[in-house]
């Protein structure tokens, strides 16, 4: 978290904060040129914060809403000339989301040993994944990360 202090992001620590694959920012960028600085020669592209802030609004649309790149940018657009009804995500809320997902699945497995050991019954400790959640889809494997 102290990383999103600077100004400047490399690709790699854009594709960490918004939980995408760098082939789809790569991809991103073609259908947005606006999005990130124009790398230097023989240097890297480098991205500011509201490029980060950008990045989640299109993965929002293309994954969230079912949208195209091409009906992203179009949605994009028009929230420009209208900024009052653009929703905004910040950085720390998708972090803050994917943490506590992350410290719930640890602590549910800390239970879980926890009723093993009070059970009083010696048992051999299996591991096994967790047990499917009430969610489905990509919710879920969302949930998981």
């Amino acid at each position: 978290m102290a990383a999103l202090k600077r100004e400047s992001f490399k690709a790699a620590e854009v594709c960490e904060v918004a939980n995408v694959q760098p082939y789809m920012l790569r991809s991103w960028e073609a259908e947005f040129p606006q999005l990130g600085r124009a790398p230097a020669p023989g240097g890297s592209r480098m991205y500011g914060r509201s490029d980060i802030d950008m990045v989640l609004r299109i993965k929002s649309l293309v994954f969230g809403e079912g949208l195209t790149l091409a009906g992203a940018r179009r949605r994009l657009e028009e929230d420009v000339d209208d900024p009052a009804e653009r929703p905004s995500i910040s950085v720390e809320e998708v972090l803050g989301a994917r943490a506590r997902a992350r410290v719930r699945f640890v602590r549910d497995g800390l239970r879980g040993i926890l009723a093993m050991l009070d059970s009083g019954v010696p048992s051999e400790l299996v591991l096994a994944p967790p047990a499917p959640s009430k969610r489905h889809g990509k919710a879920a494997r969302r949930a998981e990360r």
